[in-house]
């Protein structure tokens, strides 16, 4: 087969030299390629794997022997699903290895925030020492109030490291939990998202990105938010409206982020709408790397190896979420689903 991997930059070591093994045609092609430049590709492509790269209606159209796209990771709203199922084309993630993984980072992510840690390494390194002055002032955890958005299996493990681990109270804001679904988990559920905005000391997003997230946090909402409340974000950048938090951090309305996903990716300093981000003091930016640990990208590889073996095989695709513009591919009857689903 005529295997194209898109965003050679993320380095797959384990999947590109099995698939060579095989005796596949396989095709790297960096982050950023073109539309044209990937449709000329794809047209006589057998499978595609990407991560980044945007799959648009006319890449699919264009494709005349394409089987099935594999997303290696988790979001598929790069890809044009509707067009690719009426093309016979099933779409397939892999939504499991890093559950825990980003969790940790997020959870990472918010300690180093409030104990202000990058902001007094980097002051360390200037200046060789730093005195306890009012600049450096941390915050504890324990005992304040985490608000949860969006409490699935990384929503969920966030709120047991900050419970049991750090003694903070968690509460939780997803329409689709129930209250004991919550209780069981640690959280208390509240009925509204203005009520958690107002109760949080520090938020955290987890929420798939749909038509009813994208921006859940825009200037309404950001307005609801304590001033003294971090927000970390280490799900998809378009949950919240970047402008509207720049100027909520410039006005100190809210009193920092850490962040590790853009609307926009890469971030940059030149020319990026975010660029003021960089002189913030109260925030932490990290490049969408809270996955990346050897433990999770080895059963990235592992399940995305697996999702390929099905396709050489002829054999149905697993589906292993509860997304569900794919788990409405059923009707392909090239697809079988998992019984232990998200």
């Amino acid at each position: 087969m005529k295997i194209i991997r898109t965003d050679k930059e993320l380095e797959l070591p384990l999947v590109d030299r099995e698939l060579v093994a095989k005796g596949h045609e396989l095709v790297l092609l960096p982050e950023g390629i073109s539309e044209d430049l990937l449709l000329e590709e794809v047209r006589d492509c057998d499978l595609l794997l990407m991560c980044y790269t945007p799959v648009s209606k006319k890449v699919i159209e264009a494709s005349t022997k394409l089987k099935a796209i594999i997303k290696y990771g988790v979001g598929i709203d790069a890809i044009d699903i509707t067009a690719a199922n009426n093309k016979g084309v099933v779409v397939v993630n892999v939504p499991e290895y890093a559950e825990e993984t980003v969790a940790e980072g997020a959870f990472a992510m918010l300690l180093a925030l409030t104990k202000k840690i990058p902001s007094i390494h980097h002051q360390m390194s200037d200046s060789s020492w730093v005195w306890p002055t009012q600049r450096w002032l941390g915050k504890d955890v324990s005992g304040k109030t985490l608000g949860i958005i969006g409490c699935g299996k990384i929503g969920t493990s966030m709120a047991r490291m900050a419970g049991m681990g750090f003694n903070a109270q968690v509460i939780g804001y997803d329409p689709y939990k129930s209250r004991d679904e919550l209780a069981i988990k640690g959280i208390t559920k509240v009925n509204s998202l203005n009520t958690l905005l107002e109760g949080s000391d520090f938020i955290s997003l987890h929420a798939v990105l749909t038509n009813e997230t994208h921006h859940i946090l825009g200037k309404k909402e950001l307005a609801k938010v304590k001033k003294t409340a971090f927000i970390i974000n280490t799900a998809r950048g378009a949950l919240i409206d970047e402008e509207e938090l720049l100027q909520a951090l410039e006005k100190g309305q809210v009193a920092g982020a850490a962040l590790d996903v853009f609307s926009r990716e890469p971030l940059n300093q030149e020319f990026h709408p975010l660029k003021k981000l960089y002189t913030m003091e109260n925030v932490l930016l990290f490049p969408h790397l809270s996955f990346y640990t050897e433990e999770a990208m080895l059963r990235l590889e592992m399940e995305t190896l697996d999702r390929c073996q099905e396709v050489f095989e002829n054999r149905p695709i697993l589906i292993k979420t509860k997304d569900p513009r794919l788990q409405q591919q059923s009707h392909l009857n090239t697809v079988y689903k998992s019984d232990q689903l998200l």
